[in-house]
């Protein structure tokens, strides 16, 4: 028996309860967590924005030490530290033939699975593959990968998502030069992420966009050099007059709100590129018309986990912790156990703090 976090329904608050995981199977792994960030997405799905089978235990982001293996498990063993993998790829799809592994037509899969029962029976699903809310969890072997050396257990629970994400938006999906002006928008965990890793390419001016002015630190501790106050009407305007009138070159958009895509796209200058990051509803609708999309020429880009490949990633981001370029705990505003999750989506949908952190 082991505590999770259950979201018995959508709409529903979570219902932090004890659990039965069955030992590992073939291809399996046990974990225990040693640490879970609090997504965004997480928020996104006890809401109904994306949507996962329920009941299920929720969290993603998360890292730990392998308790047992199932049979044909040999990259890991017990006594090693992981990072869950929330979206592993399949290595056959299309998109994993074609190099884009984090557009895997079977990474989402094992959601409908049953892993787990609460006390009283009931099946319950594994959230986004991982279930990171609970002192453990198990896994498909695909989504542990062995914890890179030199990096405490508790934060490398963020390269699972936040760090991916941020990094690769910057780093692959927008292709950041050195030297090109970023405006982020939107400073929780992946947007400090995003901001982290604007440092790292070189890049100037670092823009920082948020709702809130409490963000302002947070940011430039980040890497920012500016911040703004987002505004319908004025974040363009004073994003153009921070770089030289043009616009940024590259703007990174976290926030997955209709009104911030609209406002990134608006920042970024003639040829510029807008990735949006935040996974926003179905009623966020973003309107554009023909003739500005010929005008500016910029390009609008979707980006999925940083359009990362975490096994080819988590060894250059680790390079960039141990050297002193990439602060994971700087990330983190709160350390909370399970019973400060609701409170954590009440701060998240406030718009106050970077990542909260679940330690075990």
């Amino acid at each position: 028996m082991v505590r999770a976090a259950i979201l018995p329904a959508v709409g529903a608050p979570l219902e932090i309860r004890e659990i039965v995981l069955p030992d590992p199977g073939p291809g399996q792994v046990r974990v225990r967590l040693a640490a879970a960030g609090v997504c965004h997405s997480d928020l996104s799905l006890t809401n109904g924005t994306m949507r996962v089978p329920v009941p299920a235990v929720l969290g993603h982001e998360g890292a730990g030490t392998v308790l047992a293996v199932g049979e044909g498990v040999t990259h890991v063993a017990p006594g090693d530290g992981v990072v869950l993998n929330w979206a592993p790829s399949c290595g056959q799809c299309h998109h994993c033939s074609i190099g884009e592994v984090w557009l895997c037509a079977q990474a989402l899969t094992g959601v409908g699975a049953v892993y787990a029962h609460d006390a009283q029976g009931t099946e319950l699903h594994p959230g986004l593959n991982v279930a990171a809310f609970a002192e453990e969890t198990v896994v498909a072997a695909n989504c542990v990968l062995p914890a890179p050396a030199g990096i405490p257990l508790a934060e490398a629970a963020l390269l699972g998502c936040a760090v991916l994400t941020g990094y690769g938006a910057v780093h692959h999906s927008a292709q950041v030069r050195p030297g090109e002006s970023v405006a982020v928008f939107g400073v929780g965990g992946v947007g400090l992420a995003a901001l982290q890793a604007a440092r790292i390419a070189q890049a100037g001016p670092v823009v920082a966009v948020d709702v809130s002015p409490a963000k302002e630190e947070l940011a430039r501790a980040a890497g920012a050099t500016e911040f703004v106050l987002a505004s319908d009407d004025t974040t363009a305007k004073q994003i153009r007059a921070l770089t030289g009138g043009q616009g940024a070159d590259v703007a990174v958009e976290c926030a997955g709100r209709a009104a911030s895509i609209r406002a990134a796209w608006d920042s970024t200058r003639r040829g510029g590129r807008t990735t949006v990051v935040g996974i926003g509803g179905k009623d966020q609708q973003v309107a554009f018309h023909a003739l500005e999309i010929f005008h500016f020429a910029r390009t609008l880009t979707g980006c999925v986990y940083g359009n990362s490949d975490p096994a080819r990633d988590l060894p250059v981001i680790a390079e960039h912790v141990r050297a002193g370029r990439l602060d994971l705990g700087s990330l983190v505003t709160d350390r909370i156990t399970l019973d400060g999750i609701p409170a954590a989506f009440d701060a998240m949908l406030a718009g106050k703090g970077g990542r909260s952190l679940v330690v075990f």
